[in-house]
């Protein structure tokens, strides 16, 4: 599969942008782990303009990430120009515009998934952004924005009509948010119009190497993309890499891998945003680390209350002692 002229390779396994989660070390993990690109977290325009300290710091990556995408969301046409203009100018691989996200703040600003009560104003911001860069554009979104409204066919060929190299689609509306079951029915809909030529990569409920090949083989999209189930499980790339390319699953990781892997992220994360922030935000990823383990509840209320990475530390190694 191609974005303009990245190639990825067959059946590429992409980590989907996650606010407070897709930071600089987790992307580090994923691509280490099998993931064929990563994204930035979502970026808001008017932060980016206004130059918002937490707007441009996302703007950051390492090379060892490429091929990398910057993701970024808004509602006006000038400010999105703007913004990818700055964007730009970070050298990333791709500009991905967000119009998937379903949280309430995003779309009550008409950005994301708001988009989706305004075709015509998405097509147009879209085609903007597309001139405004040399960079490939691509796009993420949704089915529609409720069940009465399922547009994502013609949705997708207005957007491929505006210039972008892909498209990925989450098998949700906006209604749903992240609950039911990913309906990847309308996505095989859309990579079946003969009028779509540009890769089609399905989102939604991909939680193993197994429901990877399922969807790839049923619906037919060019490469999958990971969002939630990678929280605190990296390995997941491995597995559904290993699993498309010879039919097995590799060895689950062992407890002294997770905690090595676990304390790493922490590290670099409070390197880079400071010890408050990165401890704070990694509270979102021990249960996907530490899942499964016996009588852990007693142990994860410390690791989800602990300010201090002292304490921290000690005890993932508490874990360690524990469980080996």
């Amino acid at each position: 599969m191609k974005i303009d002229t990245i190639d990825l390779g067959f059946e590429p396994v992409l980590l989907a942008p996650m606010e407070d989660v897709t930071d600089i070390p987790f992307r580090i993990i994923c691509r280490k782990m099998g993931a064929d690109m990563v994204y930035s977290e979502f970026i808001s325009s008017e932060g980016l303009i206004r130059d918002a300290r937490k707007s441009l710091v996302k703007l950051e990556f390492s090379e060892k990430e490429r091929p990398f995408g910057i993701q970024i969301f808004g509602h006006d046409t000038e400010s999105m120009i703007k913004a990818t203009r700055m964007a730009e100018k970070a050298n990333p691989d791709v500009i991905d515009i967000n119009w998937g996200c379903p949280v309430k703040k995003v779309i009550n600003k008409g950005a994301g998934a708001g988009m989706l009560q305004d075709i015509d104003k998405m097509v147009e911001i879209t085609s903007a952004v597309v001139k405004s860069t040399e960079l490939a554009v691509t796009a993420k979104t949704r089915l529609g924005w409720d069940e009465s409204s399922k547009n994502i066919v013609e949705i997708a060929e207005r957007l491929q009509d505006t210039g972008i190299k892909a498209l990925t689609i989450h098998g949700r509306t906006r209604a749903q948010l992240y609950r039911g079951i990913a309906d990847w029915t309308l996505i095989g809909e859309v990579k079946k119009n003969p009028r779509m030529s540009i890769p089609i990569i399905g989102n939604g409920d991909i939680t193993g190497g197994k429901i990877a090949r399922k969807m790839l083989n049923e619906y037919g999209v060019d490469g999958i993309m990971v969002g939630r189930a990678a929280t605190g499980n990296p390995w997941i790339f491995k597995e559904i890499k290993q699993f498309l390319q010879n039919g097995t699953l590799p060895d689950p990781p062992n407890i002294l891998e997770k905690i090595k892997t676990c304390k790493w992220q922490l590290e670099e994360a409070i390197e880079g945003k400071g010890e408050k922030k990165a401890i704070f935000e990694m509270r979102k990823f021990y249960s996907n680390y530490f899942k499964g383990l016996a009588h852990f509840k007693e142990i994860k209320l410390k690791l989800l209350t602990t300010e201090d990475k002292a304490e921290i530390d000690n005890i993932l190694d508490r874990i360690a002692e524990i469980y080996t």
